[in-house]
């Protein structure tokens, strides 16, 4: 599976851009602020149905553009499908399939499998939960597609419960009349029944997905693991069962029924997945806090080489992308990451100077020059 031809239309700092592409490697290069990160991070959009770089799509639009458009014609052997994206601010995004075909724009999820590294991603490792969280999330639905559906029920009865413990708090602290909260064991349940669905398949991916990470970060960093997860959930302090739905259901409304008084006097909700962490730990110490700036930027590479491998061992290939990465790393790990990924189907690089891409990783070269993209 790879990426025929890139097409943007008022993204970023494009007016237009028409980008033909080929299996194997190609290596966007340019100065930095020249648009390069805008290509990878479009074929990323088109994949995740978001930025890595930015959680609204408004800086995606170009200035003084009402919206951005963006097309991808991806080949699966025989098979070549065309996906296309508008992105409208305040306003609902659309989608087509084929040109013909108007669908959600979380239908097209699962066409254009991809994994990104950027230097966002030492976030990773040093950032907060919500960053860890966000990585186990897009990573189950790359897996799952049709978990997109129940991320998006679960966050829409979050935010509905939050704003009926919200106006409760505040009555209590005006002095005004109890609010009618009979409603909220019904957002209980429904909380606790999309929560358990996310919780299922986030352990589950903790448990494939950890192996392939230490044996990518042993290649990367040899003698420096092992590498381990620890899935610290908020409902409660024992580790969660795996996998089973009714049972972490259980948990979920158990957990919501324990900490009401103090949610409705906060007036916020305070458990379920919206507030887990995934504990990276390198060794017997916590990633966070310990981890040396090396080991951490190899820890976060090998979370997205595990997840590389761990798509291609369970459907297609992804497409992957390295977003200005070499030119952070020694010459040792450089090397050994591209040795690891030079057998990619379809690697996207990009670069500040030709000499940041090694030697094992030369292919088609395009040269990006302020918004334009011409191959050389």
């Amino acid at each position: 599976m790879h990426v025929s031809h890139l097409s943007l239309a008022d993204f970023r700092s494009y007016a237009r851009a028409e980008v033909p592409l080929d299996p194997g490697v190609t290596a966007f290069v340019g100065p930095n602020g020249q648009g390069k990160t805008n290509l990878v991070e479009a074929v990323g959009y088109l994949s995740t149905l978001g930025s890595h770089r930015v959680s609204a799509d408004a800086p995606l639009v170009r200035l003084g553009a009402e919206r951005a458009v963006l097309r991808a014609s991806v080949v699966h052997g025989e098979r070549q499908q065309l996906i296309e994206l508008e992105l409208n601010p305040g306003r609902a995004n659309r989608a087509r399939l084929n040109r013909s075909s108007q669908v959600r724009p979380r239908d097209v999820l699962g066409i254009l499998p991809t994994v990104l590294f950027a230097p966002e991603d030492l976030a990773l490792v040093k950032g907060d939960p919500g960053e860890r969280r966000r990585f186990l999330d897009e990573l189950v639905t790359a897996r799952a597609p049709r978990l997109a559906g129940v991320r998006s029920d679960y966050d829409r009865v979050l935010k509905q419960r939050n704003t009926l413990l919200k106006s409760a708090a505040m009555a209590r602290r005006h002095g005004g009349r109890s609010l009618d909260l009979s409603t909220l064991d019904v957002w209980d349940q429904h909380l606790a029944r999309a929560g358990a669905e996310l919780l299922a398949h986030r352990l589950d991916l903790i448990t494939v997905l950890q192996p392939l990470a230490d044996k990518a970060y042993e290649q990367l960093a040899p003698g420096g693991g092992p590498v381990h997860f620890e899935y610290r959930a908020s409902a409660r302090p024992e580790p969660l069962p795996a996998g089973g739905r009714e049972e972490l259901y259980g948990v979920l409304l158990e957990a919501l029924g324990e900490v009401r008084k103090q949610e409705i006097e906060r007036g916020v909700t305070l458990v379920g997945p919206h507030r887990d962490d995934l504990v990276l730990r390198l060794g017997e110490l916590p990633a966070k806090g310990y981890a040396s700036h090396g080991e951490s930027w190899s820890y976060a590479l090998a979370l997205r080489l595990g997840a590389y491998e761990l798509l291609r061992a369970e459907s297609t290939e992804p497409v992957l992308m390295l977003d200005d990465v070499f030119a952070e790393l020694d010459a040792r790990r450089r090397e050994r990451l591209a040795e690891l990924v030079a057998p990619g189907e379809q690697v996207l690089v990009t670069a500040a100077v030709d000499e940041d891409v090694p030697a094992v990783l030369r292919g088609a070269r395009f040269a990006v020059t302020e918004g334009t993209v011409e191959r050389v």
